[in-house]
């Protein structure tokens, strides 16, 4: 699933390329693409129709494009969504699920969704911030991250280091491949108790994962197959630089150890066994 590097990734693509555009028509190819807009397929179009929208923001892993009615558009890519710019003539994708189209007779923006899991919706009088996703904590990107309240708070847990860091709640973008990322530069275990983590500790942390997607944001995010791309359907390559996610067996590139892959939560989590000890049980 897009993560913060990612998703961000598409926000600045998108801003560059909609940005302070009227759109002219919405078509809903699929309707489990606008399922989270309860109205249904009619009211998302009217509501959309017409309107110019006037700039895109993101808030952890999701987008929203504020129009000038005061609504906005929020949408999730979920494992495989893809917000492309397409001139009219390309040929219509396989999985097309939303199309629109602007009064300027540029470029379409077309969202493709292979496996349906991501979506849109029309936030009514969200575009300052859509109520829909207000529940979710600023990302460390955000100039406004209180990074003294994210210390606080993590050490003040009663969980796992790397759940804490996968809790939209407390700190939010940041998803398995930079949690495992981080965890490596700092060099601790997923599984290392928040609360025995000093401040220090937890203040270098918070430095790692910044790091972490700050570059993976320069290399335009990580993909590992064709269903994550940007809006001109390329690639990121912060794979390259992975130290720890997905390298099972390899080499670490600090200590030369075999990294090690361990089950976590229905999915899996790398480390490296010297530089990233498992804590004593309690």
């Amino acid at each position: 699933m897009p993560e913060l590097p990612e998703v961000e990734t598409v926000r600045q693509g998108l801003a560059k390329w909609v940005a302070g555009r009227t759109i002219r028509t919405v078509e809903v190819h699929h309707p489990r693409a606008i399922r989270r807009h309860l109205p249904g397929d009619g009211h998302f179009i009217a509501m959309l129709q017409g309107r110019t929208v006037l700039d895109v923001s993101r808030r952890g892993k999701y987008l929203w494009l504020p129009l000038d009615s005061g609504d906005a558009i929020v949408g999730h890519l979920g494992m495989s969504g893809q917000l492309l710019m397409q001139p009219a003539t390309a040929e219509t994708e396989k999985h097309l699920r939303i199309r629109f189209t602007f009064t300027d007779d540029g470029p379409e923006l077309r969202f493709v969704d292979q496996r349906t899991f991501g979506g849109l919706a029309v936030s009514e009088g969200g575009a300052e911030l859509p109520a829909e996703i207000s529940h979710i904590a600023r990302d460390p990107m955000d100039p406004l991250f209180d990074d003294e309240a994210f210390v606080a708070r993590l050490r003040g847990k009663h969980t796992e280091v790397k759940r804490a860091l996968l809790d939209q709640t407390l700190i939010s973008g940041v998803g398995n491949i930079y949690a495992d990322e981080a965890l490596w530069r700092s060099g601790l275990h997923g599984n290392r108790a928040t609360d025995q983590l000093t401040r220090p500790a937890a203040k270098r942390l918070l430095a790692h994962v910044r790091d972490v997607l700050g570059e993976a944001i320069v290399a335009g995010g990580t993909s590992f197959d064709a269903l994550y791309v940007n809006v001109n359907g390329e690639s990121g390559y912060f794979d390259r630089a992975l130290n720890a996610y997905g390298r099972e067996g390899q080499p670490c590139h600090r200590c030369g150890t075999a990294i090690r892959r361990e089950q976590f939560m229905n999915r899996s989590s790398f480390s490296c066994p010297r530089c990233q000890p498992r804590p004593r049980t309690r």
